[in-house]
């Protein structure tokens, strides 16, 4: 290949992660696809071997992708880049450059800037640019292309993407709400691609052994028609290790997607439901629409009649909510029993109107990405930084899915939120930090809390424990395990694989009873 005159790249937040947004603009270049070249990085890629991997490329246009994830090592990236190439014109696009872009330092040192959706825009500015025309205006606003006009880019997937890294797809784009922490909110109406070049697309991924599709439709199920069609589609092409993933909007799961969804083996579908708040005055606040009934119904629908794994989120930091307000929607979302739930703080996203709450719930962010929320009104900073270390152990805890059986014993006759909030404390003072803690050690923690803290019989405490660390296979016996169990309740038993490397962390929320 000659040296391309166009380079799209960008610092992706972890290898397995394909830069989706970069290979659409690759597949629209139209004539100029092939005087063009795509290579990715990460954040954790040093800068200046990442900018001597674009030296080396030499080309006469650089795209890059800008995110709130690689924001700071991009600005470093391209200030390096002009001291040594100002010649090399850099055209920057993405979400965090696509709003409130007039005070950034990264605008200030770009060539060019497209804002929003840039699949086509990027192609022409391209066009003019080679042709030796520099337009005058450094913000380029294009306007939202028709879905119908785009070449899917899914054969930009090498061989080696589908074999280790994680596949996005989209069916739609944009969303009907107005959730005012969301960039999707300033993304209306939905569009929908036409789906049968789409699924024709999906048939050329699963022909190429592609058995992993994560959707990054905000609103999978917002059509329940398109919604019905695509799971067919996957229902009635069932592979081994096949794996789905969808955002779903928690309170919409009609019958004619449930008939469906009953019919998958289990662990092939994941739900990722954003639930956010049980609040109905903050959800007013925000601008948010949820009909909790529904949604608690759906939940136990999914829970009690398929083997959908449910990936729920819940923000703390939200305008107007006090911990108790959250710690109270936590144990509602506990008491639904989602295999995962993601407690997330707050980001101020550039563009989101959360800003209008800033005085009046007297909203603190950090200037910094990824622009957390530091206080409000309701919240002090000591709470809120409490709430980070709470979310770290219960991702240890409970969204690891190693201590299915034995982390219930926490409150068995309490609060979820309390009972785990007590603990993190717990935790806290013993270890200063939570990173890099083996899970033997955690065990043991676990096993000296439940004990000493909240009166549990030793013996059977152990037991479940035990139960949780062999859960995935493990054959070593943890030296507290020995002081406590008969030898004959230490021996480590056996489980069968039943599943591939990627869905382990799902495997283990399944707990003996049902395996």
């Amino acid at each position: 290949m000659q040296t391309p005159d166009i380079l799209l790249t960008t610092l992706n937040a972890k290898y397995p992660h394909c830069a989706f947004g970069l290979r659409y603009l690759m597949a629209n270049l139209g004539e100029l696809r092939e005087r063009a070249a795509l290579i990715e990085f990460t954040i954790n890629d040093l800068t200046l071997e990442v900018l001597d991997a674009i030296l080396a490329v030499s080309p006469k246009i650089v795209g890059i992708g800008v995110y709130i994830w690689n924001i700071d090592q991009t600005t470093r990236l391209i200030a390096d880049l002009k001291r040594l190439r100002p010649d090399i014109i850099v055209v920057l696009g993405g979400p965090e450059v696509s709003f409130e872009y007039d005070e950034q330092p990264i605008v200030e040192l770009a060539d060019y800037v497209i804002t929003g959706e840039g699949d086509l825009a990027f192609a022409q500015l391209c066009r003019e640019l080679l042709a030796g025309i520099r337009p005058e205006t450094k913000i380029i606003v294009p306007e939202i292309p028709k879905l119908d006009d785009l070449v899917l880019p899914y054969d930009l997937y090498s061989d080696h993407d589908i074999a280790h890294r994680v596949i996005y797809v989209e069916a739609s784009r944009g969303c009907p709400f107005t959730c005012e922490f969301c960039l999707s909110a300033l993304d209306i109406p939905v569009r929908q691609f036409p789906l049968e070049p789409f699924l024709n697309a999906m048939q050329s991924l699963l022909d190429r052994g592609c058995r992993v599709f994560k959707f990054v439709d905000r609103t999978f199920n917002l059509n329940p028609r398109v919604s019905r069609s695509i799971l067919q589609f996957f229902l009635e092409r069932m592979q081994p290790d096949l794996f789905l993933h969808f955002e779903m909007i928690p309170d919409r799961l009609p019958d004619a997607l449930r008939e469906l969804i009953v019919q998958f083996p289990a662990g092939v579908l994941q739900f990722e439901v954003g639930v956010q708040t049980f609040s109905d005055h903050v959800a007013e606040l925000i601008s948010r629409r949820q009909d909790n009934a529904q949604l608690a119904a759906n939940f136990q629908f999914l829970r009690e009649q398929t083997g959908v794994h449910i990936h729920a989120d819940l923000i703390a930091g939200l305008p107007g909510e006090p911990l108790e307000s959250f710690a109270d929607g936590f144990d509602r979302l506990i008491a639904l029993q989602p295999q995962e739930i993601q407690v997330g703080i707050l980001k101020r996203l550039r563009g989101t109107p959360i800003i209008r709450h800033d005085a009046t719930e007297k909203m603190v962010y950090s200037p910094h990405a990824p622009y957390e929320v530091l206080s409000t009104g309701a919240m002090t900073a000591e709470t809120l930084g409490r709430v980070r270390r709470f979310a770290r152990v219960w991702d240890l805890l409970g969204n690891s899915g190693n201590f299915v059986e034995s982390l219930p014993l926490l409150w068995r006759d309490d609060s979820p939120f309390w009972s785990l909030w007590k603990l993190s404390t717990w935790l806290h003072e013993r270890l200063g930090r939570f990173a890099g803690i083996p899970l033997a050690k955690l065990a043991e923690l676990l096993f000296e809390y439940l004990t000493s803290e909240c009166n549990r019989t030793p013996e059977p405490t152990a037991k479940l424990l035990l139960a949780d660390y062999q859960r995935g296979g493990r054959s070593d016996l943890p030296q507290f395990f020995k002081l406590v169990l008969a030898p004959d309740d230490s021996q480590p038993r056996r489980k069968e694989a039943t599943t591939t490397h990627r869905m382990q962390r799902q495997s283990r929320h399944v707990t003996n009873s049902s395996e």
